[in-house]
């Protein structure tokens, strides 16, 4: 037999769980979004709340904690990225997980930079948008506005998109203009590959020894949209021009593919720097061949200006 003190300490100890029970369920229901839940349930009876206190204690900390976020990396959930939402299973009331704002958008851009693929490109150009670009500065706003008929272009009913030739100084926006373009185009489910050609052509030239050319080159070739970016500032070379260049832009003519390039050189330009290679001295014709491949399927924007890197 149980002596009184042992008796009285079970009882206290019933007691206690018995008030935090109290606690706890007056906390549940004066908390505004089981409230707004109760209001749009008001079949909810006291024995399903009573019965389902556990999991409405879990809805309401997790809820408290979303309260407070700010992005998916301070997500203190014990699902990260996912909210605590209530719902009605029977006579209980249950707690299922959902994806909160902060999740949902982490993986839309997640998304979104899978559909941007870069060679030798700075990251800040890959988050670019057309709201970047002041729109007082009427060549930068008229820019835009090519870019984002050539966006539109890209999936219409016209036909193959007509790509895009933007030339200018250094540090005009040239790059930033063909990052805004992929970004709009990703949002569109289309992939862009950008490639700064200088480094993509030393990249070409040492693959020749592990015999990997053909395999870059038709990642570039096959690209849905492609940006050549700083086309013009590479060393030019018969090889170059004829056997990747040239490659490239046949394969993406033939299939119908967009490519939009940047260079400091206007078309003439562009055609005098291609004619020149270190061995093959003049070679017009041969850039001809090339620029008839650019100028015919492109449609030049010219960007001027101060250097706005240097501001």
């Amino acid at each position: 037999m149980k002596s009184i003190s042992e008796s009285m300490k079970g009882f206290t100890e019933r007691s206690n769980v018995e008030r935090e029970l109290i606690e706890l369920k007056k906390k549940v229901l004066s908390h505004p979004d089981w409230k707004a839940f109760h209001q749009a349930n008001p079949e909810v009876t006291i024995d399903m709340i009573n019965r389902s206190l556990p999991r409405l204690v879990e809805f309401i900390e997790g809820t408290r904690d979303c309260k407070g976020c700010v992005d998916l990396k301070s997500c203190r959930n014990m699902i990260k990225g996912y909210e605590p939402q209530l719902f009605i299973k029977g006579q209980i009331i249950d707690v299922t997980y959902t994806r909160c704002p902060s999740k949902v958008a982490n993986e839309e851009m997640e998304n979104l930079q899978s559909l941007i693929k870069s060679y030798f490109i700075p990251k800040d150009i890959l988050t670019a948008t057309f709201d970047q670009f002041d729109k007082k500065d009427q060549e930068r706003y008229q820019a835009t506005l090519k870019a984002a008929e050539f966006v539109k272009s890209v999936s219409g009913p016209e036909g193959p998109a007509q790509g895009l030739y933007a030339h200018g100084e250094f540090g005009v926006g040239k790059t930033f203009l063909m990052g805004a373009i992929a970004n709009a185009l990703a949002k569109k489910n289309i992939q862009t590959i950008l490639v700064y050609t200088p480094d993509f052509f030393r990249e070409m030239k040492s693959s020749i020894g592990d015999q990997t050319v053909d395999e870059k080159l038709n990642v570039i070739k096959k690209a849905p949209v492609l940006v050549l970016d700083d086309i013009g500032a590479e060393t030019m070379s018969s090889w170059i021009r004829d056997e990747v260049l040239g490659s490239i832009l046949q394969y993406r003519m033939m299939e119908k593919l967009p490519t939009c390039y940047t260079s400091n050189y206007d078309y003439e330009e562009l055609e005098d720097h291609l004619a020149y290679s270190q061995k093959g001295g003049i070679e017009q014709l041969k850039a001809k061949r090339i620029m008839e491949r650019i100028k015919h399927f492109t449609t030049p924007i010219s960007l001027g200006g101060g250097n706005r890197r240097q501001r």
